[in-house]
């Protein structure tokens, strides 16, 4: 999976399936969007059928653990220290969560850490107003925007990985599918998709300072419950992971 030579994408059994359905699909078909929506769900399914076959694919299971990790680490600074521009906070996604392996997977971790970053200025306009103004007070981010991204960066994963799949089908597929692209929605798609299979750091951080608070014991962490953000966004990496690549069955989930 080297980026020197071309990737091909995975190919044969449900990849072939959900190609063939791709490159069937014509956007200007009465119920294309529903159609596409589909086509969507059966490429999410092939990644899972993969990964639960074989948990070594791509590299992928392992990749995720690694950039998560990365993730949580960067979390500790962020809710530390404000970054000095939207440039900045981007440029630290992209290097210190995407980092610089060079594989197909790789590339796609990366593209992930940036999409993240971006649906989190988008969402959390006040990040640019303070950045306009100046005014971000020495403060770092707030907890309901380090567990935003967090969330976000997982889900962009999945949705990145199979974006670059959709992009070598739709190759094969022209010129049924030239000029029709539907790899963006194929992707936003699957993002809102997967995002319910993530964990919330800040709930799980809630749960730990409800209880200490009724123990009457680790007070700072009560105070300030943005403290323990990065050691709970950490330990529960894994279960991202499983959940994202399908790992996790329903009974898993509920246990969890």
């Amino acid at each position: 999976m080297g980026t020197s030579t071309r990737w091909k994408g995975p190919g044969g059994g449900p990849w072939s399936a959900a190609g063939g359905r791709l490159a069937q699909w014509n956007p200007d078909r009465p119920h294309a969007e529903e159609r596409l929506e589909e086509i969507a769900a059966d490429y999410l399914t092939a990644l899972h059928q993969t990964i639960r076959t074989d948990r070594s694919a791509f590299g992928l299971y392992d990749a995720v653990l690694a950039a998560g990790d990365r993730l949580a680490l960067q979390m500790s600074s962020l809710r530390e220290e404000h970054p000095d521009s939207a440039e900045a906070f981007m440029a630290l996604l992209a290097e210190q969560v995407g980092g610089d392996g060079g594989t197909v997977t790789d590339a796609c971790i990366r593209r992930a850490a940036v999409a993240a970053g971006r649906d989190v200025l988008a969402q959390h306009p006040e990040l640019e107003q303070a950045w306009a103004s100046g005014d971000t007070g020495g403060r770092g981010f707030p907890s309901d925007i380090l567990c935003d991204l967090y969330r976000l960066f997982f889900g962009d994963v999945v949705a990145e990985f199979l974006r670059s799949v959709v992009a070598e089908h739709v190759k094969l597929a022209v010129p049924v599918l030239a000029g029709a692209d539907p790899g963006d929605q194929i992707a936003d798609w699957i993002a809102d998709q997967v995002l319910t299979l993530v964990p919330d750091p800040c709930e799980k951080a809630a749960e730990v300072t409800d209880s200490v608070d009724e123990a009457g014991a680790a007070v700072e962490a009560v105070e300030n419950p943005v403290s323990v953000l990065p050691a709970i966004a950490r330990s529960l990496v894994p279960h991202a992971a499983r959940g994202v690549l399908g790992l996790i069955t329903g009974e898993e989930e509920t246990a969890a």
